[in-house]
């Protein structure tokens, strides 16, 4: 039964390419969802699909692409009630 987690990340995560680098392995794991800078400098995702791969991608969101420097994750699982149907940048 799929999941669905949403997911704030702090630290310099914003003009490194975390969003790509989000996109490009949450479709690897098949989980759909979004990612989207945030105007306070954060990056917040929606990721939502089989709890292991929801929790591979939540994993990786702590290392983020090789430019990036994550000082914080804040995950909380979230009920949804409209999955999207892939994952994408907003």
């Amino acid at each position: 039964m799929p999941v669905c987690k949403h997911c704030f990340v702090s630290g310099r995560v914003q003009g490194v390419a975390f969003r790509a680098g989000a996109v490009r392995r949450a479709r690897a794991l098949a989980i759909t969802g979004y990612a989207k800078n945030l105007p306070d400098g954060r990056v917040e995702i929606l990721a939502c699909g089989e709890p292991a791969a929801v929790d591979s991608l939540c994993g990786w969101l702590w290392q983020g692409p090789p430019l990036a420097k994550v000082s914080d994750v804040v995950v909380r699982e979230v009920e949804c009630a409209e999955i999207p149907g892939e994952f994408s940048a907003m």
